[in-house]
């Protein structure tokens, strides 16, 4: 019995990390890394901030963190280095709770670059990214390529 609960551990580790291969994102309608920003609409932007600041969501965004920080704590070799994955996670849900009308995607690599593109409704929302993402441990640079679109209406 104690080799196979690691063992069951591991495995639904594995699965988890296979299939949480997808970029990042802030909201399903944030545009691929690869395609250029577009103004959300009226309608977007109001329908991304009641889904990002509804209990159901916020109980999600506990939930991942909590599994992050389970995964971390069963897989940390004490080298304290994050992987890129987590980095993207973390980053993508403290835009998300501090600016839930940007429609954002987040990417990161191995070395703590993150690399944050989409769009945001105002300029001040477009200046918290780079403080908010290097708040996070691990983030050792922020590349924004989000820009300031006022929803369509």
């Amino acid at each position: 019995m104690k080799k196979l609960t690691p063992f069951l551990i591991s495995c639904a580790l594995f699965l988890g990390v296979a299939a949480c291969n997808d970029t990042a994102r802030t909201d399903s309608a944030a545009p691929d890394a690869s395609e250029a920003p577009a103004a959300p609409t009226a309608q977007t932007t109001q329908e991304s901030l009641e889904d990002s600041t509804s209990d159901t969501r916020r109980r999600q965004l506990d939930a991942d963190i909590r599994a992050r920080e389970e995964r971390t704590a069963a897989l940390g070799d004490g080298s304290g280095e994050r992987r890129a994955e987590d980095l993207a996670s973390e980053v993508r849900s403290k835009l998300e709770a501090n600016i839930p009308d940007g429609l954002l995607t987040v990417e990161a690599n191995d070395e703590g670059v993150i690399t944050v593109s989409g769009t945001v409704p105002r300029q001040d929302q477009l200046s918290k990214i780079e403080p908010l993402a290097q708040e996070i441990y691990g983030v050792k640079n922020v590349i924004v390529n989000a820009v300031v679109a006022p929803p369509q209406g």
